[in-house]
């Protein structure tokens, strides 16, 4: 089976200054977020990466969607490299692509209402005001949301509602891959249940490939089909969730293990 999105030696780099607040000059100087990374995400999979804070899990969710530039490598997007893409090209290879993030409200537009924002992507595709309402409709009941919802703003629902907003936008140009970073992190344990089963039934119903960034190594064990397990920029063990949990062959997984479970 070929892979859906497959990155090849993924490198990015961020510039931070040394030296004192008083000094006239601070040394810039180069640092590698995420370093000479590979991995493949095969279709129907739900591929999760795990790690500390700073580990480079989310640098690599942020530069798989072209939300960050990456300082060399390659990004394959359904057989098409992608890594020199520009312009119109750029954003119709990304409209396979999208992001559920980990605080909802601040994805969205406080201004605007979560019909308006969920539809905003089917408007820019050509489709009539009729047919957008119609769509963002279907949308937000495919993510049990009531279609009422479509004229509330961010601020008028709970943190589980607008994540559920937040996936049906995801959902709206029919993407074939959704990146997670960290999307259940700061719900509670009983929304996050229920937002681990609409994740479900939404990859079903879609067609969809998940990679699911999370620090939460029980539930990547039950939801993910495959780990990536990341440290100081390099991804340092991978396989299966009862193989990388289970029976870790690094020791810093089992350090990650230990400390969470």
């Amino acid at each position: 089976m070929n892979p859906l999105l497959e990155v090849k030696n993924l490198t990015v780099q961020f510039e931070k200054r040394e030296g004192t607040r008083f000094s006239e000059k601070k040394e810039r100087k180069k640092f590698a977020a995420v370093d000479s990374v590979n991995f493949c995400l095969y279709p129907d999979e739900i591929l999760g990466i795990v790690g500390e804070s700073g580990s480079g899990k989310s640098t690599v969710a942020r530069a798989v969607a072209g939300l960050i530039p990456i300082s060399s490598g390659s990004i394959v997007l359904d057989g098409e490299e992608i890594t020199d893409k520009k312009g119109r090209d750029l954003r119709m290879i990304y409209k396979k692509i999208q992001m559920v993030f980990q605080s909802p409200a601040d994805s969205f537009d406080p201004r605007k209402t979560l019909g308006y924002s969920i539809g905003e992507s089917l408007k820019n595709n050509g489709m009539t005001r009729k047919e957008v309402r119609t769509e963002v409709k279907k949308l937000l009941q495919s993510c049990e949301l009531p279609e009422e919802f479509a004229a509330k703003y961010p601020r008028q629902v709970s943190g589980g509602q607008c994540q559920r907003a937040a996936i049906a936008r995801a959902l709206a140009i029919r993407p074939k891959i959704i990146v997670f970073d960290e999307a259940t992190s700061a719900l509670d344990m009983t929304v996050q249940k229920k937002i681990m089963e609409l994740l479900s039934g939404v990859k079903k119903t879609y067609g969809l490939s998940y990679l699911f960034i999370c620090h939460d190594l029980a539930l990547v064990h039950k939801f993910c089909s495959r780990i990536l397990v990341m440290h100081d920029g390099k991804i340092v063990e991978e396989g299966e969730p009862d193989a990388v949990i289970g029976n870790p062959r690094k020791e810093y997984t089992r350090q990650l293990i230990d400390a969470v479970l």
